[in-house]
């Protein structure tokens, strides 16, 4: 019998407890021993749940508990989660996460403390929820040099977007439908501004290259500016608009980057709507390799929490080596050297100044126009692909033109 402990008991920790109780009878088949909830932490008493016996505020009872294997961190948040579970992994217990603020912050000094103590710390949650991608990047693709990884990594504004492109929703009312339909928290910042999609990236990216890859340093942009002119230049040209995390290794550092991108249609990101997400890696050996599924939600994410948790009982008595390291020097690549291609929105009282100049800065440079009366004093254009300082200079040479009122937007373009 291996004993467990659950630390937060709100939607993600319910739905572990509910998957082990519910699933019993298979996972025991699976792993030839039983999994018993014998703790569950939080300050709330819950005198309604049939699991009120299990409660205890106390993190003592836990720890000095020798018949616990398992830690089940699901508290969200950095600071408690971030005592208990070092506490735990130096006590000599295995700990698995769903918390990816935590992983993307302290992972490789958590992951070095737990090979340290022969014992393991998983996340496979704290990523992509219901979809696994942490343990085919260590185990199933270890054979391959990873190049690149990206995707879409946050299900609450690919639902946005989804109502934007399909059904003509602006970004106020798409988003106050996910609210009610509970694919958004009432204070969405964290998913609509893009740092959900942040911390995820840093994770993915530490794993596949080696070193820990800073969350708060990567370039950040969410999909609060995207309006349905936008979406319709994109429609214009055969492509649609997702918010994406992106990961590269450059000789010995690592690109990484989070913003909305226009993607062709034919592109496989471009087909994955509503809340679901989707990760394509770039092995040497294996090409490329795409993982698609539910990316948040109560059971999905319970699902890959207790996999975990299953793993580690199926090699209860060694590290299974997930680990990267600190590097001493910046490993992040400034986005300023890096190339890209970026469409451009520009309201303009003479068009045909805007148009000499950017031809002028832009060789190859291509012009959109749409039906809409809203944007007839405007001027759009993608840019060819050019060093991002590159381009943001000639852009503020634009935007210093007298006839220039403003630049609307500026959305980066995949052009491969």
């Amino acid at each position: 019998m291996v004993n467990i402990a659950v630390l937060g008991f709100g939607t993600v920790g319910s739905g572990v407890v509910d998957v082990i109780e519910q699933n019993e009878k298979s996972i025991r088949r699976r792993v030839n021993e039983e999994i018993v909830v014998k703790y569950i932490l939080d300050i709330r008493d819950f005198e309604d749940s049939p699991y009120k016996h299990l409660l205890t505020k106390n993190i003592d009872d836990i720890l000095e508990d020798k018949e616990v294997s398992i830690v089940v961190e699901v508290m969200g948040g950095k600071e408690y989660a971030y005592t208990y579970t070092k506490r735990a992994l130096l006590s000599g217990k295995h700990v698995v996460t769903s918390n990816k603020e935590l992983v993307a912050t302290h992972g490789a000094e958590l992951l070095a403390i737990a090979q340290g103590k022969n014992v393991n710390y998983l996340f496979e949650a704290s990523v992509g929820g219901g979809i696994p991608i942490i343990r085919p990047l260590n185990q199933c693709l270890a054979a391959n040099e990873i190049s690149e990884i990206y995707g879409i990594l946050n299900g609450t504004t690919n639902y946005i977007l989804t109502q934007m492109i399909k059904h003509g929703q602006r970004f106020e009312d798409a988003l106050k439908d996910a609210q009610e339909k509970g694919y958004a928290e009432r204070n969405p910042e964290a998913d609509v501004e893009g740092h959900d999609a942040c911390r995820k990236i840093a994770i993915l990216s530490s794993l596949s290259f080696g070193f820990q890859v800073d969350a708060e340093k990567i370039h950040t942009e969410g999909i609060t500016k995207i309006t349905l002119q936008d979406v319709a230049y994109a429609e214009e040209i055969g492509s649609v608009i997702k918010l994406l995390g992106i990961g590269k290794k450059v000789g010995e550092k690592v690109f990484a980057r989070v913003s909305p991108v226009i993607i062709p249609r034919e592109h496989p990101l471009a087909g994955v709507e509503n809340v679901f997400n989707a990760i394509l890696v770039k092995g040497n050996a294996i090409g490329d390799v795409m993982f698609y599924g539910q990316g948040a939600g109560k059971m999905p994410t319970a699902s890959a929490v207790v996999a975990d948790i299953i793993d580690i009982v199926r090699n209860i008595d060694r590290n299974n080596r997930v680990m990267w390291d600190v590097s001493e020097e910046e490993v992040l690549v400034d986005i300023a050297q890096t190339n890209t291609a970026y469409f451009v929105r520009v309201k303009t009282e003479d068009k045909g100044a805007v148009f000499e100049q950017v031809n002028k800065n832009f060789k190859g440079c291509s012009f959109i126009s749409i039906e809409d009366e809203s944007v007839q004093d405007e001027v759009a254009f993608i840019t060819p692909e050019k060093q991002e300082k590159e381009l943001q200079q000639v852009l503020n040479d634009i935007n210093n033109m007298p006839c220039v009122s403003t630049i609307y937007n500026v959305i980066r373009v995949m052009k491969e």
